[in-house]
């Protein structure tokens, strides 16, 4: 076999592998078409998670416990929003286990930053209270 012979592509018998294909022609457009709309999706649902999820309009932090008996806690917690709009908050006790023992939905003045005391009755003594979160009102 010489040099020549090597570099050359092969020759196939006739009808036996079916017909050979054309090369297509590329298209780049497509590609560049595709991804420009993969990421105006991604920025449409990033940008929707955003509004849902992120920056809240009123973001709840606890502050002290004070009470925390067999039937009760005693919580001062702060809100700060933007000062238009009064909110609703969600309260809620855990116990040890993670189950849910006491909730209450706790309705807060407007203002830029509202401390606020509240106690929560509970069906057993609280492990934890945490705010989920706050509502517009």
């Amino acid at each position: 076999m010489t040099d020549q012979d090597a570099t050359a592509a092969p020759v196939f018998p006739p009808g036996r592998y079916g017909r050979r294909r054309a090369d297509r022609p590329r298209r780049p457009w497509l590609a560049v078409l595709l991804g420009a709309l993969v990421m105006v999706a991604s920025a449409g649902i990033g940008y929707r998670l955003y509004k849902q999820y992120g920056d809240p309009e009123h973001a709840p932090r606890i502050l002290s416990e004070s009470e925390r008996t067999a039937d009760h806690v005693t919580i001062r917690f702060e809100v700060r929003g933007d000062g238009r709009n009064p909110a609703i908050c969600i309260v809620r006790a855990r116990a040890k286990d993670g189950l849910v023992i006491g909730s209450a939905e706790v309705p807060v003045a407007a203002g830029k930053r509202v401390v606020q005391t509240y106690t929560l009755v509970t069906r057993e003594r609280a492990f934890v209270v945490d705010i989920p979160k706050c509502r517009p009102a």
